[in-house]
This record gives C-alpha cells, sequence and structure tokens, in this order.
C-alpha cells in the first residue's frame, strides 16, 4: 500500500520534504497558494533525480506522485505524515494547524519545519496538541539527513515513535530533543557562527568569502565527520578530551569573540553584506549553486559511506533496508528459476560516477560490474563469511564493452548470467541496461582460490552446486553477442 504524505507550503524546504518522501515512494499531496508552486516544486524535483538515488548503491523504490491540491483539507486527506512548512510566523502556523486538524486523520503526524518556534508555542490553542511536533530540516532535505524533532515539553508516545520511525525510513537522522530551546540546537550554534561573521564583515577583519573559506577548507571538513566535542578530543591528543579542555578552557574567558553583542543591522551592513556576496558568487544563478552543492554533497556524503562514518554509516543502514525483500537480498535457494538472468545491481549513477563529458566514465563501468559480480559470488554462498574462512574468487580476465552512454541520476539495471560454471572456474556475462537500452556488456572469467596458498583451488561442495544450478539453467539461452570478441574486432 503506498504511503501518502502532506507537504503544506512548497518553497525551498516544502519542496526539499516532497522531494524527500517522494523520492522514497511517498505519494505527496502539496498545497501552497503561490501559483508557482508547481514550477518552483518541478525544479526541486530535478535537481533531487539526479542527486539523491545517487547518495546509494541499490535503486530507491518508484517514485511517488506528486499532486497539488486547492485547499489544505483537501491535501491531507488519507495521509500518515503531514509536513507543514509555511512562513515563520506564529499566527501563520496557527491558522495553518487549525486547518489542518479539522480536515486530518488524528494519528497522522503533523511535523513543522520551523527553525526557531517551540513546539509548546506551536501547539497553544489547539484541539490536539500532542499531534503536532517540530520535524526541523536542513536545506537540501532531500539530501541532508538531520531532522530536529522535538515534541512538546519533552513527552514521549506512539506518535513520536511513529515520526522517528518515518523519518528514519526515509534515510533520515531523527535527533530526538527531550527538552525544548528557541531555535532547537543545530541553529543555535549557526546564529552563532553567524553573528561573529556579521562582525568580523562589519569590522574590515575579513570579507564574506574570506570567511567562507575559512570554514570550507578548515574546520568545517572536519566537522562534516567528526562533529565538534569529537573533533576536539581527537585535538587533545593521547590525554584525551580532559587534556584539550585543560588546555584551552582558559580562552573561554578571553575577549575572543562578540556572540553577546549584535552589530546594529542597518542599510550600511546589508548592502556591505549583499555587495560581497555579489562578488564572490554572483557569475553563478540559483540553480546553478544548487547543483555545485549537490555535487560536493553527494561526493562527501558517499566517501564517508565508504569509511562506514557519519552522515555515511546513516545512508548504508538505509541502503540495507532498500534491499530487503527484494532480488538483491536474495540467496540462490530463494530464486526458483536458475533459467533466466540474475538481477545483480540495481541502482542509480551517481554524480561521482560522471566525467568532463557529462556521462559515466568508463572506471565506473567496470565498478558497476565488479558489484554485480561481487553480488552473483555472494548469491552462491561465497560472502564475506566465506571469504573469511579462506576461500575466494579471484577475476582472471575482464572485456568490457561500451555500447551507449548513460548519464547522472539514470536507473541502471545489470544482469547476469552464467557461461561456464563447474570445478575451480566461473565464467560470467553482465548485461547492463537503463530499461531496454543496452548499455554496456562485460565478460569475466574467474578462479576459486585459496587465500592461504594463493593458489586456484576448488570451492565448497555447496558453491559449487549453486554455480553449476545457473550454469545449467542458463545454458539454454542463446548465446550472448559479443562473447569472446578482441578489442577492435568488428561488431
Amino acid at each position: 500500500m503506498t504511503k501518502i504524505a502532506a507537504v503544506i507550503g512548497g518553497g525551498v524546504i516544502g519542496g526539499g520534504w516532497a522531494a524527500r518522501f517522494a523520492l522514497n515512494g511517498w505519494n505527496v499531496q502539496v498545497f501552497d497558494p503561490d501559483p508557482q508552486a508547481e514550477r518552483k516544486i518541478g525544479e526541486v524535483m530535478a535537481n533531487a533525480r539526479r542527486s539523491m538515488p545517487g547518495l546509494t548503491d541499490v535503486a530507491l523504490p518508484d517514485e511517488g506522485k506528486i499532486s497539488f491540491h486547492d485547499s489544505i483539507s483537501d491535501a491531507v486527506q488519507d495521509t500518515s505524515w503531514i509536513q507543514e512548512s509555511v512562513p515563520e510566523r506564529l499566527e501563520i502556523k496557527h491558522t495553518t494547524f487549525g486547518a489542518i486538524q479539522q480536515a486530518c486523520d488524528p494519528d497522522a503526524v503533523i511535523g513543522s519545519s520551523t527553525s526557531g518556534f517551540k513546539p509548546s508555542e506551536l501547539q497553544d490553542g489547539m484541539a490536539r496538541p500532542d499531534q503536532i511536533m517540530v520535524a526541523h530540516p536542513f536545506n537540501p532535505v532531500y539530501l541532508l539527513p538531520l531532522v530536529e524533532l522535538v515534541p512538546g515539553n519533552g513527552i514521549d508516545g506512539p506518535l513520536v515513535d511513529k515520526a522517528k520511525e518515518t523519518l528514519t525510513s526515509i534515510g533520515m537522522y531523527p535527533l530526538h530533543l527531550k527538552k525544548e530551546i528557541d531555535a532547537h540546537v543545530a541553529d543555535r550554534f549557526l546564529e552563532a557562527v553567524w553573528r561573529e561573521a556579521l562582525w568580523l564583515v562589519k569590522d574590515g577583519v575579513a570579507t564574506t568569502e574570506e570567511i567562507d573559506n575559512a570554514i570550507r577548507y578548515g574546520f568545517g571538513i572536519r566537522w562534516a565527520q567528526m562533529g565538534l566535542f569529537e573533533t576536539y578530543r581527537v585535538a587533545g591528543g593521547e590525554a584525551g578530551m580532559k587534556h584539550f579542555m585543560a588546555q584551552f578552557g582558559p580562552a573561554l574567558k578571553w575577549p575572543w569573540t562578540k556572540l553577546m553583542d549584535v552589530p546594529e543591522f542597518n542599510d550600511d551592513l546589508v548592502d556591505l553584506i549583499a555587495g560581497q556576496s555579489d562578488e564572490q558568487s554572483g557569475a553563478y544563478g540559483i540553480r546553478d549553486l544548487e547543483r555545485i552543492r549537490d555535487n560536493n554533497l553527494v561526493s562527501m556524503m558517499r566517501a564517508l559511506k565508504q569509511q562506514d562514518w557519519g552522515a555515511g554509516r546513516l545512508m548504508k543502514q538505509h541502503e540495507a533496508t532498500l534491499r530487503v525483500g527484494t532480488v538483491l537480498d536474495a540467496r540462490a535457494d530463494d530464486i526458483a528459476d536458475a533459467s533466466q538472468p540474475v538481477l545483480t545491481v540495481r541502482r542509480a549513477v551517481p554524480l561521482d560516477w560522471t566525467d568532463y563529458n557529462g556521462h559515466m566514465t568508463e572506471a565506473k563501468y567496470l565498478q558497476a560490474f565488479a558489484d554485480a559480480t561481487d553480488r552473483f559470488m555472494e548469491l552462491i554462498g561465497c560472502d564475506a563469511d566465506y571469504i573469511a574462512s579462506g576461500g575466494s574468487y579471484f577475476t582472471a580476465e575482464t572485456h568490457i564493452r561500451h555500447v551507449d552512454e548513460v548519464h547522472a541520476g539514470a536507473l541502471i539495471e545489470i544482469r547476469t548470467r552464467v557461461l561456464m560454471g563447474a570445478g575451480k572456474k566461473m565464467h560470467l556475462w553482465h548485461e547492463m541496461y537503463e530499461g531496454d537500452r543496452l548499455l554496456a556488456t562485460g565478460e569475466h572469467f574467474l578462479l576459486h582460490v585459496s587465500l592461504q596458498t594463493r593458489k586456484p583451488s576448488n570451492p565448497s561442495p555447496e558453491i559449487e552446486a549453486a554455480l553449476v544450478r545457473f550454469a545449467q539453467g542458463h545454458a539454454s539461452l542463446p548465446m550472448p553477442e559479443g562473447v569472446g570478441r578482441f578489442v577492435g574486432a568488428p561488431r
């Protein structure tokens, strides 16, 4: 059964929520009185489609449908999650919540994207106050996983559990705050840095570009993978956090910052900041900057995923849930019909797999086919436990044919068949498709090897039996075009 979410307010944040839900298979019902809402959300969706699916190495669910509605009551019908992203004015939010609660299911979660209001302020005067909670995301919502989840007055219950389960299911990290405070947690950090940055510009100490460079070339990268306290624990060296606190604690008494003071926010300061910002980034349009941002975030987060660290660990956990119940999670015995090619890869082409020509770089074809080989090995029982016991398959020869090009965001599938499988030998044929369009083929010859002697050896009887079963099943298929082809041979 398709899950349904409502998005009330379709600006930058609301559009990001719509993309996050829709690309995780939810239908999304949108209400926004702005006549340009459909266009704006469409542009956000276009950016999300090219970037978000490439975070994971398994395909996201089929995209849900986004529909636009003329009233809040229509938009919230049959929904289990309702996300409010209207302007930051309490009277507008109260009016919105009132209209939502008149029409929605009492068991639906109502999350607010507010960056500043406490949940108790949002709930004041509402018919079902516990139904409303802060669910504050970070832009772009479709890539960044953090959501500050703040129920009123620290109250927990079934709706809070439901909210955490839902957010986790769409690849996000609910930071459940037990105590409400103005601006929650993350925005309080941002506000502190923002105030200090305003003073540094106003006092002529640094320009907007120099401040941005101080962040992105220094502590910003550290914070992206370790945060604040773990970073400072490392800074304490072998003696750890106590040493760091003892060494740098006295600096808290020094007048390094102006966090308790605010520069006068007048036209001169606005013009100064805006002028420097235009000089720094004015050559790019907003959509260009969004795509540059998305490229960088996907590349960094995928690098963290390889290390199973920070936001990358969350992505791996979400990826594992996407495999459950699919052929990508099956074992050989789960596949009743061994006469057809086996789906071994189903994923989107990530942004960091593309080259200067705008299509998938040739090295990534090899990686994709290697992933298909690894998946087939796992399928027949040559998994991590078996490899740890001392046996594995080594690739002895590979031949890839590049038939057609493919671009970032495209959903690709690799179907694998066994041309020969017996004893120590495994001869695989991979075909990569986007829909019905053949993109490339990969022919791979592997030998089973003892990891102790590093020499060819027989696999376990169970693995050989599974391999032979597929080899015999695939033997009835026509021999694919290109088998045994050498480089430069005519098609």
